[in-house]
């Protein structure tokens, strides 16, 4: 299939799961703040598509990225109800889909850093892509548990559905370590896959 029109089904099937997301979700503003990074993200690169055209592998990743937090927004992270049905069936002591959104927050953020610093080289050598690029990912992890403190500041009574911490203690903390997880699963499973659209670019490491 042409690059062009896989990237276009992308963006097509992301508008229409965003639209079924938006469709009577269980609280409307949790929709809104899990809803917005994934709209944004897809307004910037449809802007920037003609200029600046990524990998193959990185659009596919940001669109899972953004269906799980679309597909969160619509139930919450805590009523996932797939998660919930293995909440239950398997006897755990929550719905884990949050834990999977967060893996998400570094396991795609890892691949977008990494090819950024390649291609603006502003950094090419292996072991310091590697590291570099797991403290981007640790970095953003922090920065969006800043966002959530202030929103549960401002929200109130929304911000347990936002948090959605289940009463685990230690959530923040497990956040930060499943993107920490995540940035370098995804850079160890997908980085010969990755190296390979790239070098089309023209762009390799050293």
């Amino acid at each position: 299939m042409n690059a062009a029109r896989l990237h276009l089904g992308l963006l097509a099937s992301f508008a229409a799961i965003l639209a079924w997301s938006a469709w009577h979700p269980k609280d409307g503003f949790i929709w809104f703040l899990e809803s917005v990074p994934a709209i944004v993200g897809a307004i910037v690169l449809v802007a920037i598509y003609r200029k600046t055209r990524l990998t193959t592998l990185v659009y596919g990743l940001i669109w899972l990225h953004a269906i799980v937090l679309v597909v969160g927004g619509h139930y919450t992270y805590a009523e996932m109800p797939l998660f919930n049905w293995i909440r239950d069936t398997f006897d755990l002591s929550r719905n884990y889909y949050d834990r999977v959104g967060h893996v998400m927050q570094g396991f795609v953020p890892a691949m977008i850093a990494l090819e950024i610093l390649l291609r603006q080289r502003v950094v090419t050598g292996r072991r310091w892509l590697f590291f570099l690029v797991t403290c981007i990912c640790l970095a953003i992890s922090a920065f969006y548990e800043f966002i959530e403190w202030w929103v549960a500041i401002a929200s109130g009574e929304a911000a347990d559905a936002f948090l959605a911490t289940q009463g685990d203690v230690w959530d923040t903390q497990w956040d930060m370590f499943l993107a920490f997880v995540g940035a370098m699963a995804s850079q160890l499973v997908l980085g010969a896959l990755h190296d390979r659209q790239l070098a089309a670019f023209g762009v390799r490491r050293e």
